[in-house]
C-alpha cells in the first residue's frame, strides 16, 4: 500500500470527508460519473433519517465511495462493486462501508449476469437500512447527477445499455426487487417526519 492510500485510512472522527477526498481523486477524472456521484453523496445526506442516528455517517460515506470501482487505477474485473470493495477492503476501510459498496444497487444480480457470484460472496451480504437508503439514493440520481424518479432512473439504465449487456438483463429482472428498498426508504421518512 503506498503511503498516500495509508494516509487515507479513515477513523471515524473524518468518515465522510475521508471518503469525499478520496472519491473526488478516484472519480473526478471520470467526468460525468463525477457528477453523478456527488449528487448520490447529497442525496444520501438528505436520506440519513431513514436511518439510525449512528449509521448517517456510513451511508454518505458509502454514498461517495458506492463508485469508486469504476476507477481505472482499480479496475481489475470490469465489475465495479467487487473491485471497489476490494479496494477499499485493502485500504482499511470499516467493513460495513466496504460491504454496501460491494452490494449496492442490486450488484449480486449483475454478478450473476457476469458469472462473479462467487467472487462477491468475499464481502457479506446484508438486506439492511443501509443498503435500503443507498440504493434509493443511487437509484433517485441520474447520470448527470439530476433527480430522477425510481422509474425513469431505471427507465434510463435500460435505454443506455443494449439487451444483450449484463447491466440491461440485470434491471429487466431486478427493478421489482430493488423497487421494494425505495419503498421501504420512503415509509421510514414517512415515520420519523
Amino acid at each position: 500500500m503506498a503511503d498516500d492510500e495509508r494516509a487515507q485510512q479513515v477513523t471515524a472522527d473524518d468518515l465522510v470527508s475521508s471518503a469525499a477526498l478520496l472519491a473526488e481523486r478516484m472519480v473526478a477524472p471520470l467526468g460525468q460519473r463525477w457528477s453523478h456521484v456527488q449528487a448520490v453523496a447529497k442525496r444520501a445526506e438528505n436520506l440519513a433519517r431513514a436511518v439510525a442516528a449512528e449509521d448517517r455517517q456510513t451511508l454518505v460515506a458509502s454514498g461517495w465511495l458506492y463508485d469508486i470501482g469504476y476507477s481505472h487505477e482499480i479496475k481489475h474485473t470490469g465489475f465495479h462493486p467487487l473491485d471497489g470493495a476490494r479496494f477499499l477492503r485493502q485500504m482499511g476501510w470499516p467493513d460495513d462501508i466496504v460491504n454496501l459498496v460491494a452490494h449496492h444497487s442490486g450488484a449480486r444480480f449483475e454478478a450473476e449476469q457476469r458469472g462473479l457470484t462467487e467472487d462477491l460472496k468475499e464481502f457479506p451480504f446484508a438486506d439492511s437500512d443501509l443498503l435500503d437508503a443507498l440504493v434509493a439514493a443511487d437509484l433517485t440520481t441520474g447520470p448527470q447527477g439530476q433527480s430522477l424518479t425510481y422509474d425513469e432512473r431505471i427507465e434510463e439504465i435500460l435505454q443506455r445499455y443494449p439487451e444483450d449487456d449484463p447491466v440491461h438483463k440485470t434491471w429487466k429482472f431486478a427493478a421489482p426487487i430493488l423497487e421494494e428498498s425505495i419503498l421501504r426508504v420512503q415509509s421510514r421518512l414517512a415515520e420519523v417526519g
